[in-house]
């Protein structure tokens, strides 16, 4: 099912242009239109409750992003978390990522996410799990324009899209100055070897639906900050195919759930602007554009 078919499915009615071949073959993901204009988030907030709540059915409890809860501990058991580590986690989310980590790897979390409203819900769901699991994780808001972290207090540290409409030496310095002696840094980020076009039709869709700037860091930049900042990268991995699949995944299992109960008019929209952005970045991820990339870092003694 193309966006077009699925958007008139879903009852919005009215004709839609013809969609693209298709990206992938998977005959029920949402696909879309090349000229299909996409809806604006500007003056409203990103994470209002009902996309928070569509995006943990696409993507788990207190999840925003493909993989959800095993995609985060896969990301984590190379730091060789235990009980006696301490990790410093940009990237809340919805609070799935501190309750994950702190209640099956034992770790204790100081998570922290950059949208106020996403900080506010995250940390409701911590304490909503229980005394035992609010002592072990906590969320606060951070500021990546001033970002600032308990120093060498940590002894990893996990950084998901933490570099979003910021400027990277800064934020990776703040972390770096948070770590202790040989604490390890796992860093998800989005990244493009060549600089975007703002004016390119696809581009600007993208970052409209995202509410993001269009001036992604490249990979090549991003290692050397790591290593000026006394980093030994010892990993850098591109995710994006991986991605790509976990959304796809979560897209067929929405959809399926949308043909045994079909929403109404308020939740159809929602879906549908939702169907938008992945397509949109799938589309870029595909051609290349943008990409997926992990890094694995370990400070050097001189860090």
């Amino acid at each position: 099912m193309g966006l077009a078919g699925l958007r008139n499915w879903l009852g919005r009615g009215r004709p839609a242009p013809r969609a693209p071949a298709p990206l992938f073959s998977v005959a029920d993901l949402p696909g879309m239109a090349a000229d299909e204009p996409p809806p604006s988030p500007a003056g409203r907030s990103l994470w209002t409750p009902a996309r928070v709540s569509l995006a943990e059915e696409l993507w788990g409890e207190g999840y925003l992003n493909p993989g959800g809860a095993a995609e985060l501990v896969r990301l984590a058991v190379p730091l060789g978390l235990s009980a006696a580590s301490s990790l410093l986690v940009l990237g809340a989310e919805a609070g799935g990522p501190a309750q994950t980590l702190a209640s099956e790897l034992g770790v204790w979390v100081a998570a922290h996410e950059a949208d106020p409203d996403l900080a506010e819900i995250a940390a409701r769901r911590i304490q909503r799990a229980g005394t035992a699991l609010a002592k072990r994780a906590t969320v606060a808001p951070w500021n990546p324009d001033a970002p600032a972290f308990r120093r060498r207090y940590f002894h990893h540290a996990m950084a998901m899209e933490s570099l979003r409409d910021a400027v990277a030496e800064p934020v990776l310095s703040a972390i770096a100055a948070a770590l202790k002696p040989h604490g390890q840094l796992v860093l998800v980020e989005t990244v493009a070897s060549a600089p975007l076009n703002p004016a390119d039709p696809a581009v600007a869709a993208w970052c409209r639906l995202e509410g993001r700037a269009p001036l992604l860091p490249s990979d090549d930049a991003i290692t050397r900050v790591l290593g000026r900042l006394g980093f030994e990268v010892r990993v850098v991995e591109d995710m994006s195919a991986r991605h790509m699949k976990l959304a796809v995944l979560g897209w067929k299992r929405l959809v399926r759930s949308l043909a045994a109960d079909r929403p109404g008019p308020a939740r159809a929209a929602a879906v549908v602007a939702e169907a938008e952005l992945w397509m949109r970045r799938i589309r870029l991820m595909h051609e290349g554009r943008i990409r997926l990339l992990r890094w694995h870092a370990i400070l050097t003694a001189g860090g």
